[in-house]
């Protein structure tokens, strides 16, 4: 159990104070506990959207607990009845935001959406990913960075290998004549080009953003159809 998630489990069961007596108890504060409880996750969560934003404004080394306090409206005391240090913080934002992550890009590589022509295929699978990023801001920086806490890049390296996995075996079913060492390169290449794509993104709003979004989009498509696009097209058209 992370330090971040003990602190948490402590802080919502007693920061509030009062009576513990468990709801089968019967007595009459019973129910105290489970509003309690809601309450201190209701507080965790606003400070970590406020952890998030300070992250964003200052960065990861810059920020500093009281920053966040000051951010999320509360005591830098009220702070640490949840969390004891910056660090905390960061693991337990850091782990929500991955396991979010995990989810986005597992709901994108869906077989379905594989099955697309290459065009829609494209938009199914880089549409969900480029939103988390963009809804997501401070996940960016808590993935990089040198004094960035070393579990959560050690996370961020292991979920970057399963999701370069998963457009290898994506590419190798579209491409099963061409040697394996081919099919990797062609899938650095397509992760790479999509890293770097959506640094552009993220660095742009409106119209400006929705502008790369396409840009990418189309370096993409033109990338890939020679490779594959012939493949895409044959399954869509035995598609029912």
């Amino acid at each position: 159990m992370s330090e971040a998630k003990a602190t948490k489990g402590a802080a919502a069961d007693g920061a509030d104070g009062g009576s513990t007596v468990g709801a089968d108890g019967g007595a009459p504060g019973s129910a105290r506990p489970r509003r309690r409880q809601a309450r201190g996750e209701a507080r965790i969560a606003q400070l970590l959207q406020a952890a998030a934003s300070v992250f964003c404004t200052s960065g990861y080394t810059a920020s500093s607990t009281n920053a966040i306090a000051r951010e999320a409206g509360v005591s830098p005391g009220t702070l640490y009845q949840f969390f004891p240090n910056k660090e905390a913080i960061a693991v337990e934002l850091g782990d929500q935001l991955l396991n979010r992550w995990r989810d986005t890009y597992g709901a994108a590589f869906t077989q379905s959406h594989v099955e697309l022509p290459l065009d829609r295929m494209l938009d199914a699978v880089l549409d969900p990913l480029i939103a988390f990023n963009c809804e997501n801001p401070a996940f960016s920086v808590l993935m990089h960075g040198s004094e960035i806490p070393g579990r959560i890049t050690e996370e961020h390296d292991t979920l970057h290998a399963t999701m370069l996995t998963r457009v290898e075996s994506v590419l190798a079913g579209y491409l099963p004549d061409v040697p394996g060492d081919q099919v990797r390169r062609i899938a650095d290449m397509t992760f790479m080009l999509f890293k770097a794509g959506l640094d552009l993104i993220m660095a742009h709003e409106g119209e400006e953003r929705a502008a790369y979004v396409q840009e990418l989009k189309t370096i993409m498509f033109r990338y890939l159809d020679p490779l594959v696009g012939d493949d895409v097209r044959r399954r869509a058209q035995q598609t029912p």
